[in-house]
C-alpha cells in the first residue's frame, strides 16, 4: 500500500513523496561518476586535488544516486565509485591492483561506508513516506467518521479513496452485486478483495501489483460498510418522512374534502331536486336562478377537482412542462375570460418579447393569481402589469387588499394554507401553492411583495425567449 500511497503524489498532504525509480538512478550515476572522474582528472595535478576530496565527491554523487533511484541504483554507484577510485586515483594507476594496504583498507571502507549512506537514505525516504501515509490514512478515516451522511456519500468515499491511494477501480460489493463503484468497470477479477462484514466486500483494481496493507484496507472497509449503513438508514428515514408528508397531506386533503368539495355537491343537489320536484311551481326568474346555481356550483367543483388533480402532479413529480415561445399579453387575455373586466386593470403591451413559457400552466397560475387578488379586493381593481428587462419578462399581479405580512409570506405558498386561516368561501387554499409549483417548473420564479399603499404584489419572472 505504501507504493500505491507513492504513486498519487498529488494526493498527499504536507508536500509531495518522491518515489525513487531504478531508471533515473541508474542514469544519473552513469552522468555524474562519469563527470567527476573527468573533472577530477583535470584536476588532480594542476589544482591540488586531494584522494580524500575526491572521495567526499563520489560518496555524495553515491547520495543523490540512492535518492533517485533507491537502494540498489545506490550500491551499484558505490561499487563503480570505488573501482573508479581505484582505477584512476590510487596507484599503480590504469590497475585494480592496490600497492599500498592503507589504500585497500580505504576502498573497502569507502565502499561500505557508500553502501550503508545509500541504504540509510532509502530507509528515511520509506519513513518519511510511511509518516505521510500515516497521517493521510488517519485524516481519511475520521473523515469517513465524521463526514455527515447523504445520498451519495458512499460513491464519494470511493472516488476518494481511489484517487488518493491510485486505484484504477474500487468498488464494494455485497455478496456478488456492486452496491457501489468508482472509476471504470473492471476489467478482469480484483487483485484485492478486504471483508468488510455482513456480505460485505472491498474490491479493486491497480494497474500494477501493490503491497497490501491489511489493516489499513480492513479499516477503510469498515468504514465503507459504516457508511453504506448509514446511507441506507438515512434513506429509511428519508422515505418515513415522505411518507409522514404524505399522510399530513392525505389528511388534509380528507379533512378539505368534508366540506369545501361538499358544498358545491349539496347545492347542486338542493337546486336539482327543487326543479325536480313536481310539487312546487316556479317562476321563470325562479328557475333561472337555481339553474345558475347548479351552473355555478359545477365549476366551482371543477375548479377544486382540477387543483387538486394539479397539486398530485406536482407532489409526484410527474408534472411535463413544455416552455416554448409565447406572447405574454395573449396568455393574459386567455386568463382574464373568466373574470369581471370591469374589475381587472392590465397593462401588457403588445410588444414585449415572447417568454420561453408553457402556455397553458402560464395561464393556470395567472388566472390563481387573479382570482386571488380579486377576493382579497371584493371592492377594488386588480391591476396586471408587465415589463421586460435584462433578459427576463415579469408580469406583476397588484392588488390592494389586506395583504400578506413579510413572515407569512412563503408559508402561503404551502399547500392547504386555508385550513389555517378558518376561510369558509369553500375553497382548498391551493392557488399559491399550484401558482408556485408550475412557475418553477417553466424554470421560472414567483415572488410576493408589499403594493406601496398597502396590499399584495405577485410577480411572475420569465426568461425572455
Amino acid at each position: 500500500m505504501a507504493d500505491s500511497t507513492a504513486r498519487r503524489d498529488d494526493q498527499l498532504p504536507d508536500g509531495a513523496t518522491w518515489r525513487p525509480w531504478p531508471g533515473w538512478g541508474l542514469l544519473a550515476a552513469v552522468v555524474l561518476l562519469t563527470g567527476i572522474t573527468v573533472g577530477g582528472l583535470r584536476l588532480w595535478d594542476s589544482a591540488g586535488v586531494t584522494l580524500p576530496s575526491i572521495v567526499l565527491v563520489y560518496l555524495v554523487a553515491v547520495v543523490i544516486v540512492a535518492v533517485l533511484g533507491g537502494t540498489w541504483p545506490g550500491i551499484v554507484a558505490a561499487v563503480a565509485s570505488d573501482a573508479l577510485l581505484n582505477w584512476f586515483f590510487i596507484p599503480p594507476y590504469h590497475t585494480l591492483a592496490v600497492e599500498h594496504r592503507a589504500n585497500l583498507t580505504a576502498l573497502v571502507v569507502y565502499v561500505l561506508v557508500a553502501v550503508t549512506v545509500s541504504v540509510l537514505v532509502n530507509v528515511a525516504a520509506a519513513q518519511r513516506a510511511a509518516a505521510v501515509r500515516s497521517g493521510l490514512e488517519a485524516r481519511l478515516l475520521a473523515r469517513i467518521t465524521a463526514e455527515p451522511v447523504a445520498e451519495h456519500s458512499l460513491q464519494r468515499l470511493l472516488e476518494r479513496l481511489r484517487a488518493t491511494f491510485g486505484f484504477t477501480a474500487l468498488a464494494l460489493w455485497e455478496g456478488d452485486e456492486p452496491v457501489a463503484h468508482a472509476g471504470p468497470p473492471f476489467t478482469g477479477p480484483p487483485t484485492l478483495r478486504v471483508d468488510a462484514g455482513d456480505n460485505l466486500q472491498l474490491v479493486a483494481e491497480s494497474p500494477e501489483t501493490i503491497g497490501e496493507d491489511r489493516a489499513l484496507l480492513a479499516r477503510l472497509a469498515a468504514g465503507a460498510a459504516r457508511t453504506l449503513e448509514a446511507q441506507r438508514l438515512a434513506t429509511q428515514a428519508a422515505q418515513a418522512r415522505q411518507l409522514a408528508e404524505v399522510d399530513r397531506l392525505r389528511t388534509a386533503i380528507l379533512r378539505a374534502v368534508g366540506h369545501d368539495l361538499r358544498t358545491p355537491l349539496a347545492s347542486i343537489k338542493a337546486a336539482a331536486s327543487s326543479l325536480y320536484s313536481p310539487d312546487v311551481r316556479f317562476t321563470d326568474a325562479d328557475r333561472d336562478e337555481l339553474v345558475a346555481t347548479i351552473v355555478e356550483s359545477a365549476d366551482q367543483l371543477d375548479d377544486l377537482i382540477e387543483n387538486l388533480l394539479a397539486l398530485s402532479r406536482l407532489q409526484a413529480g410527474v408534472l411535463s412542462a413544455q416552455p416554448r415561445p409565447v406572447a405574454l399579453d395573449e396568455v393574459v387575455a386567455r386568463a382574464a375570460l373568466g373574470f369581471d373586466t370591469s374589475r381587472l386593470e392590465i397593462e401588457v403591451p403588445d410588444d414585449l418579447p415572447r417568454v420561453n413559457a408553457d402556455p397553458g400552466l402560464l395561464e393556470r397560475v395567472i388566472a390563481n393569481l387573479v382570482d386571488n387578488a380579486v377576493r382579497a379586493t371584493p371592492d377594488g381593481v386588480v391591476l396586471l402589469r408587465a415589463t421586460a428587462h435584462d433578459g427576463t419578462a415579469s408580469l406583476a399581479v397588484i392588488d390592494h387588499g389586506p395583504g400578506i405580512p413579510a413572515a407569512d409570506r412563503d408559508r402561503v405558498f404551502a399547500p392547504f394554507q386555508r385550513l389555517d386561516d378558518h376561510s369558509t368561501e369553500g375553497r382548498l387554499g391551493l392557488g399559491l401553492a399550484i401558482a408556485r409549483g408550475f412557475t418553477d417548473a417553466m424554470g421560472g420564479r414567483l415572488c410576493p411583495a408589499q403594493t406601496p399603499g398597502g396590499g399584495l404584489t405577485m410577480t411572475i419572472e420569465l426568461p425572455i425567449a
